[in-house]
């Protein structure tokens, strides 16, 4: 029987999705785009799955859609799925209630650039390196990397990758503020459990509402996204009890005297 490729582990609340088809660079055909959408919606159900880690098998995060695939299909829409319905992955993702935490072990090229884009987190090996051949290619990118990779990097440093094509080393990612940190290749995992560790130290229903409001915000104006904070806060407010206040004040100075030894 040959391997999935997705394999899904669970373990302490955290679900870790691995990007499995390694000799093709985990490049997104057509069935792993399904299988990644059906993760995805899956965790609805799973209310005990916290935090998700995404990564990949082998050299790469992911080389992208398929385009061995692709050069047998076409882009257009027809019989078969075409290359923009992958966005279906995006979307399931920009749905997903849990923080997720990219761990890049690999290239993450144009469409696996746009993959890593659309998790919560970054942490990238030091064998990180990341794309956007969509120029070399010939063709638009429709995940939304056009946009996030602006306001993530800048727009200037953005055109610079995109408009070339050329590599970003995991170092310079992390200089210019992509990705959060950059660990040695076998410390990738360790260190994305371990902040999945932090983040399921807080209060599960206030982390994922945090994070809604974050990206709802973020999609807004400046002035509609603190009113948007304002309205979600004093909402949240009247459910908030004393005695919840202070037992959480109670577990936060617990847990900050134990990071200042």
């Amino acid at each position: 029987m040959p391997d999935a490729v997705l394999r899904i582990e669970k373990a302490d609340g955290v679900v870790t999705l691995t990007l499995n088809r390694p000799q093709a660079m985990n490049a997104l055909s057509r069935e792993l785009r399904g299988a990644l959408v059906a993760a995805f919606e899956a965790l609805k159900s799973e209310p005990e799955a916290e935090v998700v880690i995404l990564t990949g098998a082998g050299r790469a995060f992911c080389a992208g859609l398929d385009l061995k695939e692709l050069g047998d299909q076409g882009l257009g829409v027809g019989a078969t799925e075409s290359a923009i319905a992958g966005v279906d992955v995006i979307r399931s993702m920009a749905a997903c209630a849990q923080p997720i935490i990219g761990a890049i072990n690999g290239f993450a090229i144009t469409g696996g650039f746009e993959l890593a884009l659309a998790c919560d987190v970054l942490i990238a090996s030091t064998e990180a390196r990341f794309a956007d051949t969509h120029a070399r290619v010939g063709i638009m990118p429709g995940w939304g990397l056009s946009q996030k990779l602006s306001r993530a990097i800048g727009i200037v440093r953005a055109k610079e990758l995109s408009l070339t094509g050329n590599y970003l080393s995991a170092t310079q990612a992390e200089a210019w503020g992509l990705v959060n940190r950059v660990v040695a290749p076998a410390e990738l995992l360790p260190a994305c459990r371990a902040l999945a560790a932090d983040m399921r130290s807080c209060v599960p229903e206030v982390m994922r509402a945090y994070k809604r409001l974050i990206d709802d915000g973020f999609a807004a104006t400046f002035g509609d996204g603190l009113r948007l904070e304002s309205a979600r806060s004093r909402e949240h407010a009247r459910a908030v009890t004393p005695e919840a206040i202070a037992t959480r004040r109670a577990q936060v100075q617990a847990r900050g005297r134990d990071q200042s030894r």
